[in-house]
């Protein structure tokens, strides 16, 4: 036996991180939340108070993230390997970014209409970020939640194809329809970043996979 895993029976674990994940998943559902609620509206005064409500959101996650890696430094027994901690914190902090970045645009771009389709991509989004929740609400106790986690990590992986598939029609039909090259290129690069928000929501499930394997 190393003298890690020697460390690992006698030492208390450090279980300060799963407050601060719980608390993180939390601000990631509220994101997606009022990413869903911006989308609901064409109008672009109701879409810069929403991104400033996003904004702060993604303070808050940065925050916490910086939390985690100052507690990362102090912990000596982690209650898992410190880069998936490490790694988990980061993927989560990527998808609140995401957010907020894809309702800065549309408040830059200022599109004429909002894409249908970007509601349903919004549905989703926050459809993962509620799994991802329940994943990292099952950490405390990963033996006993093991199915559960596993569970929230198939349906994200799940919506994240059907995201996939979303995306490609979309992108197909705007550049079949859409004469105007500006609108064009807005819509595009909006599609683009609501595809990238599931496929970090996905990272994050992954990374959670990958910690349920090494604790086994």
């Amino acid at each position: 036996m190393n003298i890690d895993k020697f460390l690992k029976f006698f030492v208390p674990k450090d279980h300060s991180f799963y407050p601060l994940f719980e608390e993180d998943a939390k601000n990631l559902v509220k994101a997606a939340e009022l990413f869903k609620q911006m989308v609901s509206s064409d109008n672009s005064e109701y879409h810069e108070k929403i991104h400033k409500e996003i904004k702060v959101l993604e303070h808050i996650g940065d925050e916490l993230t910086d939390r985690m890696y100052q507690q990362l430094n102090k912990s000596f027994i982690t209650p898992f390997d410190r880069e998936d901690i490490h790694e988990l914190a980061s993927h989560m902090d990527d998808v609140v970014d995401s957010i907020n970045g894809v309702s800065r645009r549309i408040c830059l771009y200022k599109p004429k209409n909002l894409l249908p389709v970007y509601k349903q991509m919004a549905d989703m989004i926050h459809e993962a970020a509620l799994e991802i929740q329940t994943g990292i609400h099952g950490l405390s106790d990963a033996a006993a939640n093991k199915e559960e986690i596993t569970r929230a990590c198939a349906r994200v992986t799940a919506i994240e194809h059907k995201v996939d598939e979303y995306y490609y029609v979309a992108v197909a039909e705007l550049f079949n329809r859409e004469k105007d090259a500006a609108e064009l290129l807005k819509n595009n690069k909006i599609l683009e970043i609501l595809e990238r928000c599931v496929d970090e929501e996905e990272d994050v499930t992954d990374t959670l996979k990958a910690i349920l394997i090494k604790m086994a």
